[in-house]
């Protein structure tokens, strides 16, 4: 009886090249695989059907690759994920890339080699697309969450800009012309795409844009902290900062703690991200709330649509924010 092995000699390549071209598993050039297929036809070699639908068996898991898990947003995110696929007898591999591209290949080659059905993703920030380019190579079932690129995926995000825009005019509002904006990691589309709705508001209320009142805080913590310093020492400093994500918002709070400066009182103070304790900071703080449940939700719905039928129109889904005032803006507490 002839063997994988045989068809290999006889066409020329090697086994696992014989084995592709048999379960599709990697694109083959064509004319590899008609030599293939030659050589199986005059070896008289028959496949082992078991392996083949092994080999395209639904695994029944997911995986979800995502950057900063101690992040509340991703956290929650993943939390719900978990929740949706359990709901549908799905289970999830977690990994987290760390925002770093290296890291990312990594995690999704180690997903993909673990036959999960599909993949979650919230890209790493800048311009290198190795993992994107892995997914669409392979063929791979994929859904990207959070940040929106440019390229054939399904993807799951929030409307940024005009979100950002409402939550500047708020404080213009409050008659506020100098706003700080803590920006997030360059290369990031919800970072562009806030700063955006920043300049947006100022040019719809006639305010002229001041580069120096915006600062990258890196989208964690202690940069935003050092950002936050660095608009202190102006002259004239802002009237009121905007922290573009929840972790910028902690060390925005820290530096202006460390100034000596009350909120509202000294500085107005909002943010984009919603998390437990804002409405127990004093004063409650003034944010713009991903609806995290419903961006879970939708990204595993299109990741099993996508798994059933791979041939189907991309989509990009947009999901409203909601500004949630509270009164670190200025206005009164609506408690």
């Amino acid at each position: 009886m002839a063997t994988m092995e045989d068809v290999a000699h006889k066409a020329g390549v090697s086994v696992s090249t014989v084995s592709h071209v048999i379960n599709g598993t990697r694109k083959v050039r064509p004319a590899t695989v008609e030599a293939v297929r030659d050589a199986i036809r005059k070896t008289g070699y028959v496949p082992n059907s078991l392996a083949q639908a092994l080999a395209g068996a639904s695994t029944k898991t997911i995986g979800v690759a995502i950057s900063a898990l101690t992040n509340h947003y991703f956290a929650e995110t993943v939390r719900v994920i978990e929740s949706e696929c359990a709901r549908r007898g799905l289970m999830i591999f977690l990994a987290d890339t760390h925002d770093d591209p290296d890291q990312e290949l990594r995690v999704i080659k180690a997903l993909h080699q673990r036959r999960v059905d599909g993949i979650i993703l919230a890209p790493t920030a800048g311009t290198d697309r190795r993992a994107l380019d892995y997914l669409k190579g392979k063929g791979i079932p994929s859904v990207l969450v959070d940040r929106i690129v440019r390229g054939e995926f399904d993807q799951v995000g929030v409307e940024n800009t005009v979100a950002c825009r409402e939550l500047i005019s708020h404080l213009i509002g409050h008659g506020h012309r100098r706003i700080g904006f803590v920006a997030g990691a360059p290369g990031i589309s919800t970072s562009i795409e806030r700063l955006e709705g920043y300049r947006d508001a100022l040019h719809q209320a006639g305010i002229p844009f001041d580069p120096t009142l915006v600062c990258c805080g890196e989208s964690a913590n202690e940069p935003a902290r050092r950002a936050v310093r660095e608009l202190l020492r102006l002259d004239p400093r802002p009237t009121a900062i905007v922290a573009s994500n929840n972790l910028m918002m902690i060390g925005a709070m820290h530096a202006l703690r460390d100034a000596g400066i009350e909120v509202p009182a000294g500085m107005a103070l909002v943010g984009f991200d919603d998390f437990d304790w804002a409405e127990l900071f004093n004063p409650r703080l003034t944010v713009l709330a991903q609806p995290l449940e419903d961006i879970a939700m939708k990204a595993v719905e299109l990741l099993t649509r996508r798994i059933a039928r791979p041939d189907d129109q991309f989509e990009i889904v947009r999901l409203t924010p909601e500004l949630r005032i509270r009164n670190s803006c200025g206005c009164q507490d609506q408690r």
